[in-house]
């Protein structure tokens, strides 16, 4: 079996025993003697699928349920998988397969206005009671910050808007705009905890409604204003500006545009927050699984693919910061979270779904435990004096 044949190439660590449609047993590395993980194929024609384009095909098996695990489960097998193959293309076909996919991808996919405004519904929209299973209290849709592996998710979270906060540094009555404001827990904590104006914008309509009433409820409205827009839309000046895990959805071709627009919308002594998901790596073509089923028009960009467009658009870096495994602790929390709600995400959906949401939350955890994946914040500014001299406003 030539597949079989070719893992054993790839796994110098650990190992697994490979189960064919005619139940005929491969052993794969060196698989522990007790219990191994077992991955049988039920469907001959993920053979040479599995071969030569892994990335997609085998997200597409799992959840069909053309692929079942034994002794262990889906986390566990990426995690054997991905500590194997690290941060490397896979093969030589599947990196062809994806450069020829991400070119006619990079060529055909204009995130303009409408086609932004789909992306996000198709992913955001499909129905809150979902995120209300795995997200922590405040819908914090993003990378929480782990002071401690062992903090649960509400405290990395609180952790991680407390974390942002005081690197905006923000004053009193000042105007401070969220770009992708999610469900608002940020612009509502930052507007509770300063006396300042916050403008949110999201182009969910769920989220949207939801950021309405949740400002009504807490009696913030006169402090807190949401809108249904754009960023490119916006015309006005603030001084401080906040974007948390929404530059992943802005796309390569307007990178320079939403720098551009930045810096239209700071006030010359203002502060600028970017919080995004990148790779280590060089610039490569987006997963094709996760752009197919889970994030249509996504990418997370190289640093180098960042920095570019920021100079271009005459802004300042005055800071960076590395987020390392942040994101696969939340993510673990996500997936851990789903799994116990298993059986009402099923009720609420079917599955097929519930296969498909382990298998992206279980395989970006993975991405950012063994592969390229990490978290940017970038610090914004106009010039050498918006910001202290040193970090210290930030730990006080």
């Amino acid at each position: 079996m030539q597949l079989a044949r070719f893992l054993n190439t790839v796994f110098k660590k650990d190992g697994f025993i490979l189960i064919d449609a005619d139940a005929k047993s491969y052993i794969i590395g060196t698989p522990k003697k007790n219990n191994p993980i077992k991955l049988k194929i039920l469907n001959k024609k993920l053979y040479y699928k599995l071969l030569f384009h892994p990335d997609l095909y085998f997200g597409e098996a799992y959840t069909d349920g053309d692929i079942l695990i034994e002794n262990g489960s889906i986390s566990d097998f990426l995690d054997l998988a991905l500590m194997n193959f690290g941060r490397n293309e896979l093969n030589f076909f599947s990196y062809l397969i994806n450069r020829l996919r991400g070119s006619y991808r990079y060529l055909t996919n204009f995130n303009f206005i409408k086609k932004s405004k789909m992306n996000v519904s198709h992913h955001y929209d499909i129905s809150d009671s979902l995120y209300d299973l795995f997200l922590d209290p405040k819908r914090q849709y993003s990378c929480g910050y782990f002071k401690n592996e062992n903090d649960t998710l509400e405290v990395a979270q609180n952790n991680k808007i407390q974390h942002i906060i005081k690197k905006l540094n923000i004053k009193q009555n000042q105007k401070v705009l969220d770009i992708g404001c999610g469900w608002g827990s940020l612009a509502i904590d930052i507007a509770k905890s300063i006396d300042c104006n916050v403008t949110g914008i999201t182009l969910s309509k769920n989220q949207f409604n939801y950021c309405i009433q949740r400002a009504k409820e807490l009696n913030l409205d006169n402090k807190v204003t949401f809108k249904l827009i754009d960023y490119r839309e916006l015309n006005e000046k603030f001084d401080r500006i906040v974007s948390v895990g929404m530059f992943e959805h802005v796309g390569r071709k307007f990178y320079k545009k939403f720098f551009k627009q930045l810096d239209n919308l700071l006030k010359i002594d203002g502060i600028s927050l970017v919080h995004t998901i990148g790779s280590v790596n060089p610039p490569r073509d987006p997963h094709p699984w996760i752009t197919k089923y889970i994030f249509p028009g996504g990418y997370t960009p190289s640093l180098s693919e960042v920095t570019t467009p920021i100079e271009k658009a005459g802004l300042i870096v005055a800071d960076i910061e590395v987020l390392k495994l942040h994101y696969s602790h939340t993510l673990r929390h996500w997936k851990e979270n789903c799994i116990k709600n298993r059986e009402k995400i099923i009720q609420m959906f079917d599955e097929k779904f519930f296969r498909m949401w382990e298998f992206y939350l279980a395989g970006c955890e993975m991405a950012f435990k063994w592969g390229d994946q990490v978290v940017y914040q970038f610090q914004l500014t106009k010039n050498y004096t918006s910001t202290p001299v040193t970090r210290d406003y930030i730990y006080q």
